[in-house]
């Protein structure tokens, strides 16, 4: 495992979930009429998941986990390897959603949802980060 690929994105992750965190506004209906916003917001969303897809992956090939054959089967493996809890891995499977909708179809994005995300999902990106760390220290 090559930790130190890890902790640079890590490190990515931490700023991307900063970066969500101080462009939040106070309430959804700005971040509905802010285009910027929107896009800062989004843009980092997207790669917070991706991210974190990518640090799946790099835990899971140190394993003797079958390899995920989808992006939000990753967050199954690590709960299946005793890394994730149950409640994280299904928020972050339904955090791939999220970055499907977003890359592929930006113009269905509810920013509603967007902003209860920011507003409530962010430590979710945090605690997967956690994990990560702690498998790789115990590794």
């Amino acid at each position: 495992m090559d930790r130190d690929l890890i902790e640079a994105k890590i490190e990515s992750l931490r700023r991307c979930v900063e970066r969500i965190a101080a462009k939040t506004p106070s309430s959804a209906d700005h971040l509905t009429h802010d285009p910027d916003l929107q896009d800062i917001i989004a843009l980092n969303l997207q790669r917070a998941v991706q991210l974190c897809v990518d640090l799946a992956a790099h835990v899971i090939a140190d394993t003797d986990a079958r390899p995920p054959s989808t992006m939000a089967e990753n967050f199954t493996i690590l709960q299946d390897l005793k890394i994730l809890s149950l409640p994280l891995a299904e928020r972050m499977t339904k955090s791939v959603g999220f970055r499907n909708i977003a890359v592929h179809s930006y113009q269905l994005i509810d920013w509603n949802i967007v902003f209860q995300i920011c507003r409530h999902h962010l430590d979710d990106f945090r605690h997967f980060a956690e994990a990560v760390s702690h498998r790789i220290q115990s590794a």
